[in-house]
């Protein structure tokens, strides 16, 4: 039995099939260095893809999958190694008659599959692969639509990293334990999951988050969709009325699985170039931009706390993370897309290669959602629910003296209360890096003229036709600022 994802023991139908009539089954997980290699030149403490609090969260994972898999008289064995190499030489060795191992939808997986498959094959190896990671399989969709070692530790250090600071660490904890007694936990709400509607909910809300916080536990298997889908159902069937898909908390997976199906019936779905969903824009490749958004030193108290939480938790509220990626492309900085993408795909626990790549292009309008005119406010939205500025005081300590009148835009406050305070715009804490009226305003144009471009060459938008746009846009700026500086000598 080959664990990647499907890290549970309940409604896990390769795993039943792998124990069904078997004199002998070896549970392994293999620690593939393409995901776990330290890398000590990434801008966070982890590996090339992955950082240390999501790593943390698969070891815990995995030490609970061993745990529950010795109270049925088994051990999960974690071997080292190129997957399909170390999978091969298992095969062999331990003379394997049948593997079993949940079907993955994302192309590192799928090429790594056909390795495995092709020496299964010609070894006359029985492989079993049902698909149990989503509600549905995405090609029966697409078809329809579209015609050696036991685990002992979870230590960090295990696997040649440093370990970080217990307040850099995620307050969520891996295993199918845990995420089975936070769904119990969730569902015994009935009335909360009968109202569910998203996107509303508290994105300032971190004492007691706004949400399930079951997206890692989905990411990793060690929850089953499916059996969340059946407890969901249950609840509502005990209930006089709920909320409906897409807003309610059913319709949450069912994104999750359309998010799945799109992305793996559509080739380079992880890149704006040769992608045919994804609009072609002319992003900005401004690192200085990128470095200060990802670091929280945009200067906008309410990005960067959302940031440092990113960061420290590896997870934020669903609408926070609207906010961020928004400032970062079509509002404010519009920086590309994909930088954003990568930076999550680092830190978030719950990083999932169909919905963060989905949801970045949702996010960025660059598909799904077109509606670039409709911007999350880096000042006021935050404001809306938490006018104190609590979440800010608390990601951000430097701000926590700040009066609340100046907590979402301190470069406001009179000089005299930032000395008060102890915090000096511009040294303690950065200032804005861009007056959000003024780059709203100049992405919104940007988005208007690719959009033009895009609907006029009915999206077959080549590289050198988004240079000619950005070369029409740097020379309508500077005419734009000639006029300005002309008018302003004028009127002197």
């Amino acid at each position: 039995m080959w664990f990647r994802k499907g890290l549970r023991i309940h409604d896990n139908p390769a795993l039943e099939y792998a124990a069904r009539g078997s004199d002998y089954l070896y549970p392994v997980f293999v620690i593939d260095p393409h995901y776990m290699e330290p890398d000590p030149n990434a801008f966070s403490s982890g590996s090339k893809r992955a950082g240390l609090n999501r790593i943390r969260f698969l070891l815990e994972s995995l030490v609970d999958l061993d745990m529950n898999l010795q109270k049925l008289g088994s051990r999960l064995l974690v071997l080292n190694g190129e997957p399909s190499e170390v999978l091969c030489r298992c095969l062999k060795e331990w003379n394997i008659k049948n593997l079993c191992f949940e079907f993955d939808t994302e192309p590192y997986y799928q090429a790594l599959d056909n390795k495995v498959k092709k020496y299964a094959t010609a070894a006359g190896i029985e492989i079993f692969s049902p698909v149990s990671h989503t509600l549905f399989n995405p090609a029966d969709i697409i078809q329809k639509c579209w015609k050696l070692s036991n685990l002992r530790s979870s230590k960090i250090e295990s696997l040649g990293y440093e370990d970080i600071e217990e307040d850099d660490r995620t307050p969520f904890k891996g295993g199918e334990s845990e995420a089975l007694r936070r769904m119990r936990e969730s569902i015994s709400n009935k009335e909360w999951v009968a109202n569910f509607q998203k996107p509303k909910g508290d994105p300032s809300s971190f004492v007691k988050p706004a949400t399930t916080v079951l997206s890692p536990y989905l990411k990793f298997g060690c929850l089953s969709s499916r059996y969340f889908y059946q407890c969901i159902q249950e609840v509502q069937r005990n209930v006089k009325r709920h909320t409906s898909p897409p807003v309610s908390l059913l319709g949450q997976l069912l994104w999750r699985d359309f998010f799945y199906t799109v992305a793996f019936g559509t080739p380079n779905f992880d890149h704006m170039k040769d992608n045919r969903i994804c609009k072609q824009i002319p992003w900005k490749n401004d690192d200085e931009l990128l470095r200060a958004w990802r670091d929280a030193r945009t200067g906008f108290p309410w990005i960067d706390a959302i940031m440092v939480q990113l960061q420290k938790w590896g997870w934020m509220h669903h609408l926070a993370r609207h906010c961020v990626a928004c400032f970062l492309t079509r509002g404010d900085l519009f920086v590309h897309w994909e930088k954003g993408r990568d930076v999550f795909e680092r830190l978030l626990i719950d990083s999932d290669w169909s919905i963060n790549n989905a949801n970045w292009m949702w996010l960025s309008c660059s598909s799904f959602f077109y509606q670039y005119n409709r911007i999350y406010s880096p000042i006021s939205f935050g404001k809306k629910y938490d006018p104190n500025g609590n979440f800010i005081r608390h990601f951000l300590p430097i701000l926590k003296d700040m009066p609340k009148e100046y907590i979402y835009e301190p470069w406001t406050a009179p000089l005299s209360i930032q000395v008060k305070v102890k915090c000096i715009i511009g040294k303690d804490y950065p200032k804005p890096v861009v007056d959000h009226d003024l780059a709203s305003k100049e992405c919104k144009q940007i988005l208007y003229k690719a959009y033009e471009l895009n609907k006029r060459l009915n999206g077959k938008v080549t590289e050198e036709d988004l240079k000619s746009l950005r070369r029409k846009l740097e020379e309508d700026k500077k005419q734009e600022q000639k006029s300005k500086r002309l008018k302003q000598t004028l009127l002197s």
